[in-house]
């Protein structure tokens, strides 16, 4: 009798989301913006105009991300931190909380059940996002750092690689790096609904268009990816 060849070492597995309009039902940098104007933190017409137009050019791929963090954290800069945590606690009550739909949370649930490593990567600030990521129970976050200034508090520059873009490649190999591991030594599989996504998209083992953009959605039936319209299911 011959021995069994021995089982191939399995790859780890990697369950990589967007964040906005992929797990939520919304943008939540843009709608952090809405709520410091219904806080009285910014003047409404001429702070509204702004956050829609950046969020214009987000969709259209031509975001600068740097001026547009800049704009993002100039109220919560201005207010200081114990006022911009509060701040955002009532946010994640009024705004995030409601729409976190349990067909999210159950794909998030159905990754961790399967042993896959779930990991947040977005192009939203790091302040916005990680109570967004505890929330839907996320422990590793990608996002835009922000640094600091001598007092330790944000200063309105991003710190290292934006993950926008390509640069959510670039911050997610660093992120493997750190652990000894590369890409190509993973299982991966990416969900997201933007076009913006397309370097990381192109890059995993798997990529899922999750109520994609009219751009995203003929480039994934062009190439046979899955097409997931996960907020079909009434709420």
């Amino acid at each position: 009798m011959t021995a069994a060849s021995p089982t191939p070492t399995q790859r780890p597995r990697l369950a990589l989301f967007d964040l906005d309009h992929t797990l939520l039902p919304l943008d939540s940098d843009y709608e952090w913006g809405e709520f410091t104007i219904r806080l009285g933190w910014c003047e409404r017409e001429a702070f509204g105009r702004r956050n829609q137009a950046f969020f214009e050019a987000y969709q259209a791929g031509r975001l600068d991300v740097h001026d547009y963090v800049r704009f993002a954290t100039e109220a919560l800069r201005q207010r200081g931190r114990a006022a911009a945590e509060a701040a955002h606690a009532q946010f994640m009550q009024t705004v995030i909380a409601p729409a976190i739909r349990p067909a999210a949370l159950a794909l998030l649930a159905r990754h961790r059940a399967q042993g896959d490593t779930v990991v947040l990567v977005t192009a939203t600030n790091e302040f916005v996002t990680r109570p967004i990521a505890r929330a839907l129970g996320v422990e590793h976050l990608i996002a835009v750092e922000l640094a600091r200034d001598a007092e330790g508090w944000y200063s309105g520059e991003i710190l290292g690689v934006p993950s926008m873009r390509e640069g959510k490649v670039a911050r997610l190999q660093q992120w493997l790096q750190a652990r000894g591991l590369s890409l190509a030594q993973t299982e991966s599989t990416f969900y997201s609904d933007s076009i913006n996504d397309l370097p990381l998209l192109e890059r995993v083992d798997h990529p899922v268009a999750t109520n994609p953009d009219e751009r995203l959605r003929a480039i994934a039936r062009e190439r046979h990816w899955p097409i997931l319209d996960l907020f079909d299911e009434t709420p």
